[in-house]
């Protein structure tokens, strides 16, 4: 693991495996919300997969999560300052080219990023669909943000029980995650469009079928210029797991 620090003093831990491949570029993995890079791509076999495939795979923890920093100040959130981390990132280790993969808040990141800078060669955007083109992120209707806050910030364990967003709380608690730093990042979610249009990079729209975070994938497809998706088993926490995932992501950046 690496560190390197924001424009705004935030400490960004990230991981490198693999050597650089001749005429490919690194892939670079952004997480979703609560996980970090281990846990939403290493632990599914997602890392090891592309190594095997003799890529090159670098993954921040994203401010908030993981090894990074975590200020409690809503200001300092939301996925277009992510966004920001990630080309200051790729600048600080002088990465001219990449392949991009974001899940869930992930691929609010990577669609913001990837409609602002040309350096992205291939883009796959999982645990994101219609919501990402129609409310410029996540889709708060399957799970309004203040829900997910409350659930959060209670320490009253029927209240987290009789939750909607009960498995946001379930997951923070079993990775020990920092709850505030959390909920600023749920006050703090992206809202505005995102100049989906903009995006060059041919694009993959790769979902779980069961996934009620990514419904309509084929409607933020649309909204892409040139972008396909594609439907494999799952669901929001289960995708990455799917067999048919992997196959489709290599395909896809090769």
């Amino acid at each position: 693991m690496e560190r390197f620090r924001t424009s705004d003093g935030i400490s960004i831990a990230f991981h490198r495996w693999g050597a650089a491949t001749a005429g490919l570029p690194p892939v670079v993995l952004h997480h979703g919300f609560i996980v970090d890079a281990l846990t939403n791509f290493q632990s599914p076999g997602v890392v090891a997969a592309l190594l095997a495939a003799g890529r090159e795979v670098i993954a921040p923890d994203a401010r908030g999560h993981g090894a990074s920093g975590k200020p409690h100040d809503t200001a300092a959130y939301g996925e277009q300052r992510m966004a920001r981390d990630l080309t200051q990132l790729l600048d600080h280790l002088r990465i001219r080219e990449l392949d991009l993969v974001g899940y869930s808040m992930g691929g609010v990141v990577a669609a913001i990023f990837a409609a602002q800078d040309r350096r992205v060669r291939r883009l796959v955007l999982s645990g994101v669909g219609a919501g990402l083109a129609e409310l410029g992120g996540l889709d708060t209707r399957a799970l309004p943000p203040p829900e997910v806050a409350a659930v959060l910030l209670t320490e009253s364990r029927t209240a987290i029980e009789s939750s909607p967003a009960a498995g946001f709380r379930q997951l923070a608690d079993a990775l020990g995650a920092d709850r505030l730093a959390l909920t600023a990042q749920v006050h703090a979610a992206n809202r505005t469009p995102i100049a989906l249009h903009a995006i060059t990079a041919p694009t993959l729209v790769l979902v779980g079928a069961d996934d009620p975070l990514a419904v309509r994938p084929q409607d933020l497809a649309a909204a892409i210029p040139g972008a396909r998706w594609r439907v494999v088993s799952g669901d929001h926490l289960t995708t990455l797991r799917s067999p048919a995932y992997m196959p489709a992501l290599l395909d896809f950046l090769s």
